[in-house]
């Protein structure tokens, strides 16, 4: 595959990502009542807020700023959601699927985009990992409430997966597009079954601070 084609590909990814992040915060928004402004902003946050971290880090100006395409899309997913979530009867279920494949589709973009810019290959794990939460642990703090990637479910785990077949590939000079694609299938199939079972992630046993001697020197 040439060059240009694989900047198409890992375009026509983003531009998907995008999208349905922006579903995803739009369906949020609609859920929690938002008026349609609301909703088109919280589309906007979660759908941008992915890319925008990635090419920050990477050190590039944000590509979300210079392609109308992102801005159409973001937009496009926030009148969607506004004007079509009262047909989805079940909006935590597509809120679930629709940031799924999100979170497929930004891990491996962001771990590929990182490795054209000659990163290291941990530096892309991470940045695919980084670029793939960004949007959704926004959402979560834009609706006061604390980002699921750090309480429950396996949401990092999946991402960190699909960036790392990516950055395996690439380190090993394959040249297709295959790997972005079994990247975010292993990405996305994680993540349902993590949904579907209810897997989460170990917490911590936490029964209260007993013990603990008072610092008080009244005391």
């Amino acid at each position: 595959m040439t060059r240009s084609n694989d900047m198409m590909m890992l375009l026509a990814l983003n531009l998907a990502g995008t999208f349905v992040f922006g579903i995803s915060g739009g369906l949020a928004g609609v859920r929690a009542k938002l008026d349609l402004f609301g909703v088109l902003v919280l589309s906007t946050v979660v759908g941008l807020a992915g890319g925008v971290l990635r090419d920050v880090l990477i050190g590039i100006p944000p590509q979300t700023f210079r392609d109308w395409r992102y801005l159409v899309a973001v937009g496009a997913a926030g009148l969607i959601s506004f004007f079509g979530g009262v047909l989805l009867q079940r909006y935590q279920r597509a809120i679930l699927l629709f940031d799924a494949i999100g979170l497929s589709l930004f891990c491996v973009t962001g771990a590929s985009l990182a490795l054209t810019f000659r990163l290291g290959p941990l530096q892309a794990i991470l940045l695919g990992t980084l670029t793939a939460i960004g949007g959704g642990m926004l959402r979560d703090v834009l609706l006061r409430d604390v980002p699921i990637v750090l309480r429950r479910e396996l949401y990092a785990v999946p991402a960190i997966l699909g960036a790392t077949v990516v950055t395996i590939a690439r380190q090993a000079g394959s040249s297709s597009s295959l790997y972005l694609l079994a990247g975010a299938l292993l990405c996305f199939v994680v993540r349902m079954i993590g949904i579907h079972f209810d897997l989460n992630m170990p917490v911590a046993p936490f029964t209260g601070w007993r013990g603990v001697a008072s610092e008080d020197p009244s005391d």
